[in-house]
Parts: C-alpha cells; sequence; structure tokens
C-alpha cells in the first residue's frame, strides 16, 4: 500500500481532522440544547401554535433542528471514518481509483473519499 501525500503530511491532516471533528461536535451540542429549549418551550406555554398564524410553529423548528442535527451527526460520522483511514494509512487515498487527493479537496471536504475526477465521473 502506498502512502498518500496526505499521510506524509501528518501534522497538517491530523490537525484538519482534529479541527472539523471539534466543530461537529460543538454544533450537535448546541443543537442538542436547542431542541432542549424547544421542548421546554412547548411544555410551558398553552398556546395552539399549530393553528398560530403568526410564523412557524414549534412542530416546524423541532422538525427543523432535528434535521441539521442529523446532518452533524452524519458528518461526525463521516469524519471518524476519515479518522480510521488515516489510521489505517489510506486518508487522502481514492477509494475508486487510488490516487492522491487533492489537498484543496480535502481542506474543503476532509472526509472526502474520491477525487474529484472520480465524484466527477459518479454524477
Amino acid at each position: 500500500m502506498r502512502e498518500s501525500s496526505a499521510r506524509r503530511d501528518v501534522s497538517r491532516a491530523q490537525k484538519l481532522l482534529a479541527r472539523e471533528r471539534a466543530s461537529a461536535l460543538a454544533r450537535i451540542e448546541s443543537l442538542q440544547r436547542h431542541l432542549a429549549a424547544i421542548g421546554d418551550v412547548s411544555t410551558w406555554t398553552g398556546t395552539d401554535d399549530e393553528h398560530d398564524p403568526e410564523g412557524a410553529t414549534l412542530a416546524y423548528e423541532r422538525a427543523q433542528v432535528q434535521g441539521l442535527l442529523a446532518d452533524a451527526r452524519r458528518e461526525l460520522d463521516e469524519l471518524d471514518r476519515a479518522v480510521s483511514r488515516w489510521e489505517k494509512g489510506t486518508y487522502g487515498v481514492c477509494a475508486r481509483c487510488g490516487k492522491d487527493i487533492a489537498w484543496q479537496r480535502l481542506e474543503a471536504l476532509p472526509a472526502a473519499t474520491t477525487c474529484i475526477r472520480c465524484a466527477s465521473a459518479r454524477h
């Protein structure tokens, strides 16, 4: 198995993954607090928000936050898989063609599993 350029630049790749994981974890914690606050509001208010003509309902807001939370958890899972690839020595190597994934792509999408060429070919 050959070593990717991302693997050779140990410090840069480790910092990138650690920073992105920390960001995803912080986002998850924030969204969980927001979801709990929505629950608290709905418990303590006696209003019928389903028929309130003034703006979004609590149910809509709850669904929106739940969707954002699911996205953040999915991102964290992808980053955890990227860390696993790092540990195996395959981080930064395209899963389809085996060539290096460009640093610009990894910086934009740290959990990327394919190079730009292979990702473009799938669409």
